[in-house]
């Protein structure tokens, strides 16, 4: 059988897990493979199957131009659309292309493979890609209201025993997109392996600081980490995370070198709401603390435009004054704690104060 594997050409940085995973699995089975990014109008390629992956809610325009060309193209051929758009939303897929398959959550069956890394090689955007993309853990501990993960994923797991095998040969860095990496039952194990191979390591998805202690800072410490990611989503955190930055610099990791996601414009009844009082107060404390703060703009997990959702505690010139404020006083969307701007943030009384915009710009060599 001859299997075509489509990523859209929705904005993304990393190439496409699922299907390079997918790949493997299929050879597995004997069948054909190709890699294509968006729509390829010369494809010599006849599929009998193809497979077509998603992103966010809001990045759906790309995954409908896929899945009607190739249909368009392939009218024989099976298709089967996966991924994060095609399990949240389902039901208006289907509404737009009843001719499809449907395949919610996680590909367990394909999950386990080594990805077909030598795929890239053909696909322009990725053919110089250099690293291992890896979970080592599936599902999460936590329940955020605002994340996606219990829904594909569901509980926590370990799936990887031995990393080794799964270092692409040639790879100059690894990049864990593990969910909660730190409570995995396995995540000792891991440390050690990703220690004795020695490479450059990301945390790529960030750490949950409410789990950070000695052992794991020092163990942290031990790595090859160009920073060290984690997040603030709500002031009943601070503790958490005020006390994990302090561990982690006891034990040799630079405050700049950590970056912390902050949440706002969050709204959920049932669970906690963001005020911009709320948001101003962390971005302030991270900068107290010395570390990068990067706002996160809270988007509802149905969403299909981005940035349009506006909490009923914020309005939308608050929202202008963040982004306006990362743009002209922050450097690449982040705060960094340079003095100009960590003393912008303790002269504030208020959010109004804290983000509108004086004649300050960060230059990269305040970071």
């Amino acid at each position: 059988m001859k299997v075509l594997l489509v990523e859209p050409t929705y904005y993304t940085k990393f190439p496409p897990l699922g299907l390079l995973k997918l790949a493997s699995y299929h050879r597995s089975r004997g069948d054909q493979v190709k890699l294509v990014r968006g729509i390829n109008e010369d494809l010599e390629f006849k599929p009998d199957r193809i497979e077509v992956t998603s992103l966010f809610t809001y990045a759906w325009k790309p995954v409908h131009e896929a899945i009607q060309f190739y249909h368009d193209e392939f009218r024989h051929a099976k298709m089967r659309v996966g991924g994060i758009y095609a399990s949240l939303m389902s039901e208006r897929l289907e509404s737009f292309f009843p001719f499809i398959d449907i395949y919610h959550g996680l590909f367990e069956k394909a999950d386990a493979y080594i990805p077909a890394y030598d795929l890239l090689d053909d696909v322009e955007k990725w053919e110089k890609w250099d690293s291992t993309l890896l979970f080592t853990s599936r599902g999460c501990i936590r329940n955020c209201p605002y994340c996606v993960v219990p829904k594909l994923e569901g509980k926590l797991r370990s799936v990887v025993e031995c990393l080794e095998r799964y270092i692409y040969p040639g790879h100059k860095r690894i990049i864990l997109w593990d969910n909660n990496f730190f409570a995995s039952p396995n995540w000792k194990n891991i440390m050690k392996d990703l220690q004795d191979i020695g490479l450059p390591v990301d945390f790529n998805q960030g750490i949950d600081a409410r789990l950070i202690n000695d052992e794991k800072a020092r163990m942290i410490a031990e790595l090859k980490t160009p920073l060290i990611r984690t997040a603030f989503d709500d002031l009943h955190e601070e503790k958490a995370v005020t006390d994990a930055v302090d561990i982690l610099a006891q034990n040799g990791i630079r405050r700049r070198k950590i970056f912390i996601y902050t949440l706002y414009n969050f709204f959920d009844e049932e669970h906690y709401n963001d005020t911009p009082t709320n948001f101003f107060k962390r971005i302030k404390l991270i900068s107290e603390l010395g570390c990068v703060s990067y706002p996160m703009r809270f988007e509802p997990l149905n969403a299909l435009k981005k940035n349009r959702f506006i909490s009923p505690l914020w309005t939308e010139q608050q929202l202008k004054m963040v982004v306006k404020a990362r743009r002209i006083l922050g450097y690449g969307g982040a705060f960094p704690p340079y003095k100009g701007l960590v003393d912008k943030f303790d002269r504030a009384n208020s959010f109004k104060e804290a983000f509108s915009v004086y004649p300050l710009r960060a230059h990269p060599s305040n970071l």
